[in-house]
């Protein structure tokens, strides 16, 4: 079994997985990117979290596929977007592009406890650090 298959397995068993759109659209987004030399964990773990829902999928998907055509072989320009991103969005929406950015920088993120979040945003947030623990502990088969 590749990284790919065991990833998204393992994911699957944790029930991490909000919906059957949720899981197809991750899938989607892992199968086609997995093996580009821009890949990685980080950025699997923000594959996971634009899979939420089919506006985010959408900005991922143009993403990926302008940095599969520029041959790209990291995610500095993705990352630097992230931030400007970031900037312009209100504040639950801000946190949720900050924990990707965490991703990207393989760092960990703490929700600061002024956030002004609401609980759906929040769960957001929690599934999506459970996501990146379960990506983390991921090897090879």
């Amino acid at each position: 079994m590749n990284w790919k298959d065991h990833c998204f397995l393992s994911l699957d068993d944790e029930k991490l997985f909000e919906s059957s759109g949720h899981r197809t659209r991750f899938f989607e987004l892992l199968d086609c990117y997995g093996d580009y030399p821009f890949f990685t964990k980080g950025l699997c773990k923000c594959m996971y979290l634009s899979a939420w829902d089919e506006e985010h999928f959408a900005i991922m998907l143009e993403t990926l596929t302008s940095m599969s055509l520029g041959r790209e072989t990291d995610t500095v320009d993705m990352r630097i977007q992230g931030d400007t991103l970031a900037e312009v969005q209100p504040d639950e929406e801000y946190y949720v592009m900050q924990l990707a950015n965490a991703f990207l920088d393989d760092k960990p993120f703490i929700l600061p406890d002024n956030a002004r979040i609401d609980p759906e945003q929040l769960h957001i947030i929690e599934q999506a650090l459970k996501a990146s623990q379960v990506i983390d502990r991921t090897s090879d088969i």
